[in-house]
């Protein structure tokens, strides 16, 4: 059976470097090829969104092409960072008809998601569990050539509903699952376990995704710690040199993001952030 992990990861970002030296290393251990899209492929026009939007999110799309060439695709967000001793996930959930995603609906209220596209697209049987809608997070998605999301979520669909509602090629994902049931199945947070769960044992799950803040105080420092959880895990597995080389570039971003911010002179900045944010 032909594998592949798919990513998109645009730019010399050291944390995408990072993460996609996890991905190798996941895709050697599970037999599967490393596809990385540098490029956008899919051009959407984001025109005034209502919401925050991103035309990289329709790059989600390839899935469906690599779906003609491979039997099993298992797409990964390049702010993942894959544990050197996660599972196999492609033997652990064999069904060849159901698309696996986590169910971030069961502890974030997405309420306002369901309601935004069905009043744009009209009411679908949007399944629930425990009194809470089941939306799927994108951003680790296990899909095989049986599955038919992708003729059903094509580029037209999404420019039709990028500008009018939130996280669009997600909710339209949903959306389409459920509006024309196809077999799904929701993976335990360990598969994408991002901070919504809390931070506690976090470096314990198969594939930590570093969303938002990403386990760091904020959104600036996301991927300073993306580098250090990724020094501690592939420590004696990546050349050292290959690390260091990673963080420092990691670090010098932030030290120049908060240059910027604060009005203060460059080396007290420095000396501050050394002593007061963990790297």
């Amino acid at each position: 059976m032909k594998k592949a992990i798919f990513t998109l990861a645009i730019g010399d970002n050291p944390m995408y470097q990072a993460a996609i030296l996890s991905f190798q290393h996941y895709a050697q251990k599970v037999g599967a090829d490393l596809v990385v899209s540098e490029t956008l492929n899919y051009p959407i026009k984001i025109s005034e969104p209502k919401y925050g939007a991103n035309p990289a999110w329709a790059e989600k799309l390839r899935i469906g092409e690599l779906l003609k060439e491979y039997d099993r695709v298992l797409y990964l967000d390049a702010d993942i960072l894959v544990s050197p001793d996660a599972e196999d996930i492609f033997k652990k959930y064999q069904d060849l008809d159901t698309i696996f995603m986590l169910n971030e609906g069961a502890v974030c209220d997405r309420t306002q998601e369901r309601t935004l596209i069905e009043d744009l697209c009209g009411k679908v049987a949007w399944p629930s569990e425990k009194e809470a809608s089941i939306y799927y997070n994108v951003g680790v998605i296990l899909a095989s050539k049986p599955c038919r999301l992708f003729e059903y979520a094509d580029l037209d669909e999404l420019q039709s509903v990028c500008n009018e509602i939130r996280f669009y090629e997600q909710t339209l994902f949903n959306y389409q699952i459920f509006k024309h049931q196809l077999k799904h199945e929701a993976l335990p947070s360990r598969f994408n376990r991002m901070d919504m769960f809390g931070k506690e044992g976090y470096l314990d799950a198969d594939f930590i995704h570093y969303a938002g803040r990403g386990y760091a105080k904020n959104n600036r420092r996301r991927d300073v710690q993306f580098l250090r959880d990724f020094a501690k895990l592939y420590q004696g597995i990546v050349p050292q040199q290959d690390i260091e080389r990673l963080h420092n570039a990691a670090w010098n971003n932030f030290l120049d993001v908060v240059y910027k911010k604060y009005p203060l002179p460059n080396w007290l900045i420095k000396l501050c952030s050394q002593r007061f944010v963990p790297h």
